[in-house]
């Protein structure tokens, strides 16, 4: 059961030096939480184990994003970028975060291995209006389409570039 929680208007940040590592199972439920992310999330360790780990995601991060994470994942591919998350109290925090799948000695998949560090000032003052854009997009499409609509969006913004996804979020 996903939490109703309220944003408000207040920021907190990661020290530089502060990286949030979490682990979850195939489904998405977090199976490990380190002692960073407890304590930025605003979470106790308990609230968080077996919740899905989108118990974090903010109302303002466009779904398309999210779209192009879990593609990527499910290919067996990483995902870079940065992400907004909503802390327990509404306050909010941005990551830029690093994503893979985890494998056992079989080869299969054991789920999702996530690591986030603090994102540059100067990163986040291209990615918060490219992201308004897409949650607008999302917002004025609806339904069916809204994650097409939001996609379509970055992915004009890269073509305009000549640049790849991967290309544009670790060159920021």
């Amino acid at each position: 059961m996903k939490l109703k929680i309220e944003p408000i208007n207040k920021e907190l940040f990661l020290a530089d030096n502060e990286i949030i590592v979490s682990k979850t199972d195939a489904q998405g439920r977090l199976t490990y939480s380190n002692e960073t992310f407890i304590a930025i999330s605003g979470f106790q360790e308990q609230e968080l184990l077996g919740q899905q780990h989108n118990i974090v995601r903010h109302p303002d991060m466009p779904r398309g994003v999210f779209n192009l994470l879990w593609e990527r994942i499910k290919d067996g591919k990483e995902f870079n970028g940065y992400i907004k998350n909503i802390r327990k109290d509404g306050a909010f925090y941005w990551v830029f975060a690093n994503v893979t799948p985890s494998y056992g000695c079989e080869g299969q998949l054991m789920g999702y291995y996530s690591v986030r560090r603090k994102p540059s000032q100067e990163a986040l003052s291209l990615i918060k209006p490219l992201y308004e854009k897409m949650r607008v997009a999302e917002q004025q499409s609806g339904g069916k389409e809204a994650i097409s609509a939001s996609t379509a969006i970055l992915n004009n913004m890269l073509t305009e570039k000549g640049v790849s996804y991967d290309e544009f979020v670790c060159a920021l």
